[in-house]
Formats: C-alpha cells, structure tokens, sequence
C-alpha cells in the first residue's frame, strides 16, 4: 500500500470544487484519492471559517514536523544496554539509566513470543 500526503495544489482543488458543490465522494474520483481521504482531510484541517487550503497546508506540515521519528540506535547505546543486562538490571533501571546518561527517550513494551508463548518486556529506544 503507497501512501502520498496530499499536496499543496491538490488542497486548492477541494477548496475550489467543494466551492463548486461537488460531494466528497466525486472530489476523490477527479482527484484519484479515496473518499476517506477527502473526508479526513475536511474534517481535520476545517476551523471557524471552514476548509482552507493555505491554513491546511500550514497545519499539515506542522504535523509533519512534529511527527515521531524512530531513530536506529547507535552501536554506543546498544552496547550499553548489552552491559546493563549483563549487570542483570531490571528493564526500568536501564530505561532510566539511558535516560540519564545516554539522552535517550526509551520506554518498556510487552513482547510476546508466539514460539515459546512467554511474555517478556522489550525496551525500546529513540536517542538524539
């Protein structure tokens, strides 16, 4: 499945044709987007004065900005958390020790291995 954002001109285009009186539903087939789509996009990016294409464009690429970015860790951190294991550390002790002197933002996730049927906690890491 391909997933494009909705580019800058294809705004304008529901702006003019949603003007124009056309449903959502015939704006997705001129525009060759799902309906869901156009809705989500009306309903996410209409304010006070109803859908606007330069103010929609400006709240979608502040949520582009802002959206989480995973980051690969670094062979530094993964041999860190390799050491804190070994040291037999809980996973909220190493979370913390990451946080504290690594600059990592890392967080416990349930992990279940459908192998074996166990449930573990995995630590999972973005560091800057």
């Amino acid at each position: 499945m391909n997933y494009n954002q909705l580019t800058e001109n294809e705004r304008y285009q529901i702006y003019i044709l949603k003007k124009a009186g056309y449903t959502q539903k015939e704006i997705a087939e001129l525009l060759k987007r799902n309906p869901s789509t156009i809705g989500r996009e009306l309903a996410r990016n209409s304010g006070l004065r109803g859908y606007r294409p330069k103010q929609a464009q400006t709240l979608s690429d502040e949520r582009r900005r802002g959206a989480y970015k995973a980051r690969k860790v670094t062979a530094n951190v993964r041999s860190a958390i390799e050491t804190l294991i070994r040291q037999e550390l809980s996973p909220q002790q190493t979370v913390d020790y990451l946080a504290r002197h690594k600059g990592c933002r890392c967080t416990m996730r349930p992990f279940t291995s459908s192998s074996m049927q166990t449930r573990q906690r995995v630590v999972i890491c973005t560091c800057t």
